[in-house]
């Protein structure tokens, strides 16, 4: 029996988790060579399970090869970061609307329904907005949607372009829980959740891509509040320090 093997799951999973954190948070400037000796040396693993980090990072499109050998911080522009918000959108409107078309499963539909009342729990609770379940139970509603499509394709596909550079579901919501308009712009996020799963129920699959398409660009308004409102709420957002001006 191999016992090595959940070691070095263990040590890929460190390596993905910390390495994703470093390059979104702007520890490497954008375009820069990825020291992998230091790097290997401050996550505390060996070079191999790196490499495998670097190579899904590759796939995330956070960082880049080499011709001469090993990655670079990928650095996107503003229209990079717009485009990648429309694919994700795109992704999740063909979930919504094949969950509508065929019908939800059963379990995943209570499930969903449970998901939205603790949302609803968490924007409208006596002690105001609940951030952390709020950004929490966000990211499951979205997952349950791409998996109530019925397809393992599409439910891949969203998932990939969730992990686009600053397109997920929760991109936007970190580091803004004190800003009086954004608070505002979740209680409008939750509504919309609530629509996207009424015409699921409903087998409405053009109103329910619409929807998702529409909640999508939620993101990108988010964007212009970061960018334009106050400079200083950018340096929260991971991600950003890769965008160029």
């Amino acid at each position: 029996m191999n016992t090595a093997r959940p070691e070095k799951q263990t040590q890929f999973a460190k390596a993905l988790l910390e390495l994703r954190l470093l390059v979104l948070n702007g520890a490497f400037a954008a375009s820069s060579r990825l020291p992998e000796t230091q790097l290997a040396e401050r996550i505390g693993i060996s070079r191999t399970p790196l490499r495998q980090a670097m190579d899904r990072l590759v796939e995330e499109g956070l960082l880049e090869r080499l011709p001469a050998g090993g990655c670079r911080v990928a650095s996107f522009s503003m229209d990079d970061i717009i485009d990648a918000i429309e694919i994700r959108g795109v992704l999740e409107g063909t979930a919504a609307r094949l969950a509508a078309e065929r019908g939800p499963d059963p379990e995943a539909a209570e499930e969903c329904r449970r998901v939205l009342d603790r949302l609803d729990e968490a924007v409208s609770g006596p002690d105001g907005i609940d951030f952390a379940a709020y950004v929490r139970l966000n990211a499951s509603f979205h997952e349950l949607v791409a998996s109530m499509s019925a397809s393992r394709l599409v439910k891949r596909e969203v998932e990939k372009a969730a992990r686009l550079p600053l397109a997920s579901p929760s991109a936007f919501l970190q580091g803004q829980e004190l800003v009086p308009d954004f608070r505002e712009s979740l209680k409008y996020a939750q509504r919309q959740h609530r629509a996207i799963f009424e015409a699921i129920l409903n087998r409405e699959g053009a109103r329910a891509e619409a929807l998702a398409r529409e909640h999508a660009r939620l993101a990108r308004q988010n964007l212009d509040h970061v960018m334009s409102a106050d400079p200083s709420l950018a340096e929260r957002v991971p991600g950003l320090a890769l965008v160029s001006a």
